[in-house]
């Protein structure tokens, strides 16, 4: 990980000195290549422009046979006798001129060596100065970079002090804005809560009014439809026995099967109208003990009919008419059984209902009273919280104007009281000054308006409590 703590003056001195090692190279290198003796220049060609006379003398003696050949050419045309003599130099002349010339080219070779030798000396003495120069240079760059690393360091100490001052600034302000906003949170919160409770309420209500009314309406219309019932039952059950007191004079099986099928259809009847299933099967018992008797009369009416025949028809007119009545009986019983058992239910069913309608209206009355007192005590905390907070804030802006305070000269154990009012930022709105002494008087109020703005408490009750003050001041 790398380190920004590590001091700037650290890595600067790495480059300083990696700078100076690169000059340091440069300077050595200047010096060797100064003091390094310079090569020597080619020789010049010289041309030395001669007759061929001047040489001959020279070359007799190393020309060859072929060569001397030309000496015995003969001319033809004679000398011309008036022709300009020219001089001559002789060979001895020309060595002579070539030996000065040589010692001439050697001193000046001498010369221009001495030069370069002089130039290596002088460029010497250059890198040496350049050396100082450089150490010098580098020496002012280290005190340079000294100084700026102390400025560099001065500048973070800066730096800190003034982050940690915003950030302690900040983070006051921070507190303030998230009690704000906890504020604003917690009533929206409460306001929510309420809503709901209320909303669950009116829906505990509504649900309650429409099953009572739900109710009503299925009790009426089982009681309408039982009333249908009973009035087919009976419809059928008068019809079956008028059939049967027409068809008396039909066979007894006739008679016999027209019961059993009016007894099953009444029994169908009976227990299509009841609703719970014991019903059924107590019409079915009656059903079947209704046949049973029906066979026992049939049987009992054909053993009278082998004796007598108005005797059977009697009896079976008697047995007609006591199963009339019985049916007639148990069908009284049965829809006052039923009847009874309606009300039985409806009673309990009313019982339970208002039995959670009390414990609801309670439990509500138990929250509401529950939730009063919590916003009570909220209310009561907060407002003694709120004065808690005014009378600190009053008590920093009691200690604020003694700070600003310029008491008046002999003024000294002498009091006044003062009442104050801001506004919400702090500002002062209006001053009262209570003092016998005029001097205390106009000394306090200048005082309060100096050390305005004060600083307001964050919360708004808070602030609105201090906003107002009173306090007594004593010259010291």
């Amino acid at each position: 990980m790398k380190d920004f703590h590590r001091p700037p003056f650290k890595q600067n001195a790495i480059a300083i000195g990696f700078t100076l090692s690169v000059h340091l190279v440069a300077i050595v290198g200047l010096i060797y290549w100064g003091m390094s003796t310079p090569p020597k220049p080619p020789q010049p060609i010289k041309t030395v422009l001669i007759k061929p006379s001047d040489l001959q003398n020279i070359t007799d003696f190393n020309e060859t046979t072929d060569q001397n050949l030309n000496l015995e050419i003969t001319q033809t045309n004679d000398a011309e006798l008036n022709a300009p003599i020219i001089p001559v130099p002789t060979p001895t002349q020309n060595i002579q001129r070539l030996d000065l010339k040589a010692t001439e080219d050697t001193k000046k070779a001498e010369l221009e060596t001495k030069a370069k030798a002089d130039a290596a000396e002088k460029a010497k003495a250059d890198a040496l100065i350049a050396i100082q120069k450089a150490a010098e240079e580098a020496k002012k760059a280290e005190v340079e970079v000294k100084n700026k690393a102390e400025a560099a360091a001065k500048a973070k100490a800066d730096a800190a002090d003034k982050a940690k001052a915003d950030a302690a600034a900040k983070a006051k302000a921070d507190a303030a804005a998230k009690a704000k906003a906890d504020a604003a949170d917690k009533a929206k919160a409460d306001a929510a809560d309420k809503a709901k409770a209320d909303a669950a309420a009116k829906a505990k209500a509504d649900a309650a009014a429409k099953a009572k009314a739900d109710a009503a309406a299925k009790a009426k219309a089982d009681a309408a439809a039982k009333a249908k019932a009973d009035a087919t039952a009976r419809a059928k059950a008068d019809a079956a026995a008028k059939a049967k007191a027409d068809a008396a004079d039909k066979a007894k099986a006739d008679a016999a099967a027209k019961a059993k099928a009016d007894a099953a259809a009444k029994a169908k009847a009976d227990a299509a109208a009841k609703a719970k299933a014991d019903a059924a099967a107590k019409a079915k018992a009656d059903a079947a003990a209704k046949a049973k008797a029906d066979a026992a009369a049939k049987a009992k009416a054909d053993a009278a009919a082998k004796a007598k025949a108005d005797a059977a028809a009697k009896a079976k007119a008697d047995a007609a008419a006591k199963a009339k009545a019985d049916a007639a009986a148990k069908a009284k019983a049965d829809a006052a059984a039923k009847a009874k058992a309606d009300a039985a239910d409806k009673a309990k069913a009313d019982a339970a209902a208002k039995a959670k309608a009390d414990a609801a209206a309670k439990a509500k009355a138990d929250a509401e009273a529950s939730a009063a007192k919590k916003a009570a005590e909220e209310s009561a905390n907060k407002k003694a919280e709120a004065k808690r907070i005014a009378s600190s804030a009053k008590k920093d802006f009691e200690s604020k104007i003694y700070r600003v305070w310029d008491t008046p000269t002999g003024s000294n154990g002498k009091k006044a009281t003062a009442r104050v009012t801001l506004s919400d930022s702090g500002a002062v709105q209006s001053v009262i000054v209570n003092s016998s002494d005029p001097d205390m008087k106009a000394s306090i109020e200048a005082a309060i308006r100096a050390a305005a703005p004060y600083p307001m408490p964050a919360d708004a009750d808070a602030r609105k409590e201090a906003r107002s003050f009173s306090s007594t001041f004593t010259s010291k």
